[in-house]
């Protein structure tokens, strides 16, 4: 259905990796297959991803050890056949940034109707509770996909 599928938040360090990495890993399962990206609206471009989030993706068995965060991009966002975003503002963001990203991007949590909070230099426990709801969010999208 969907062969290009971009992950969007803030700094793309922290919630984007590890989506598009749960993403990534459901669809190759699922299909064979995967063209996952992500990126951020304020990446801190070159960066890894947050020690917290690397742990505790590799907790469940998702490395995230290769990931070096990106700005987005205009070819990103055309290239993409869906962008997933975090927060609501990031959809319209991401709108603003490409008007013809409309109909294409979507909050990852749209089936529940929530956004995912930035767990960014809070305690750990705010990492996990993000790590819980994108895998949920993560089982919708991959169950429609």
């Amino acid at each position: 259905m969907f062969e290009r599928i971009l992950v969007v938040c803030t700094g793309n360090i922290c919630r984007s990796p590890l989506a598009a990495a749960m993403i990534a890993r459901g669809l190759i399962e699922k299909k064979g297959t995967a063209s996952v990206r992500s990126a951020g609206l304020a990446a801190l471009e070159g960066h890894a991803a947050e020690e917290a989030v690397s742990r505790i993706a590799a907790e469940h068995g998702i490395s995230l050890a290769d990931h070096i965060a990106t700005q987005i991009s205009i070819e990103a966002t055309r290239q993409a056949e869906l962008i997933l975003a975090m927060e609501q503002r990031h959809v319209d963001a991401v709108l603003a940034f490409d008007p013809t990203a409309r109909g294409k991007t979507f909050l990852l949590g749209h089936w529940s109707s929530r956004e995912i909070a930035d767990p960014y230099r809070q305690e750990e426990a705010a990492y996990r509770h993000a790590h819980a709801q994108i895998a949920e969010t993560t089982g919708e999208w991959l169950a429609r996909l």
